[in-house]
């Protein structure tokens, strides 16, 4: 009986073991895909470029964008809805962040515009997240075939489970849109004390120069005045 009693006490980690093994692989399925975007990319002097984001009915829709290269550092930003109307219209800003709630079932327009530049391209980066979309966290189908095999082998439920990991994939997800802002905001400053440094070695440059040709003019002028060519009869 001792030896039924130890083998039936060490069915226990096993079944332990395959239990959250399962929970896990059903975590890592039911976040689904992830509908935040983000891009990079350069526009032209001159002209505008325009995306296309499908939204549903009453979720949230958040629009940050940055302009990291480029003279001026600014665009205009306008944002149009499904129906034609101009939600948000920005002139000549260097970046901005602006939310769409609740949103409307269709394709959202989000343009950027560098008309007003003739010879000036400029990068820009932005990033689009959509809340409440119905594929952010869910997968409640996939939990569902999920059932503890004895109440007493845990002391806490699969629902508090779930809503654990629920919470740590969104707050995953924010660091990893923070961390690409922040990107974005080291790319900018970069650029600029790039920008800046050719500027500077540029005039200091020059000032170099002019201030030689000063230095030679000035020699020049004072030998020319001491210089005497004239003949003396002795």
């Amino acid at each position: 009986m001792e030896l039924v009693r130890r083998r039936g006490a060490n069915r226990g980690p096993p079944w332990l073991l395959v239990l959250m093994f399962g929970w896990f692989f059903g975590s890592v399925s039911c976040f689904g895909p992830n509908l935040d975007s983000e891009f990079t990319f350069l526009l032209p002097a001159g002209r505008s470029e325009c995306f296309f984001q499908t939204a549903i009915k009453n979720g949230t829709m958040e629009v940050e964008y940055q302009v990291v290269a480029g003279a001026g550092m600014d665009v205009d930003f306008t944002i149009v809805s499904p129906d034609g109307s101009r939600l948000i219209v920005e002139s000549r800003r260097s970046d901005g962040v602006h939310v769409v709630e609740p949103t409307q079932e269709g394709d959202y327009e989000i343009c950027f515009d560098n008309s007003f530049s003739h010879f000036s391209e400029k990068m820009v980066f932005f990033e689009i997240i959509l809340e409440g979309q119905g594929g952010d966290v869910g997968g409640d189908e996939e939990w569902a075939g999920l059932e503890e095999p004895d109440a007493s082998l845990l002391e806490y439920k699969l629902e508090d489970i779930r809503d654990s990991m629920d919470s740590l994939h969104r707050r995953l997800e924010r660091s990893k849109q923070m961390q690409t802002v922040l990107r974005a905001f080291e790319a900018r400053d970069r650029n600029l004390l790039e920008d800046n440094l050719w500027r500077v070695s540029f005039w200091s440059c020059a000032s170099v120069l002019v201030m030689l040709c000063v230095a030679l003019t000035q020699v020049y002028t004072v030998r020319k005045l001491f210089d005497d060519k004239r003949k003396v009869c002795t």
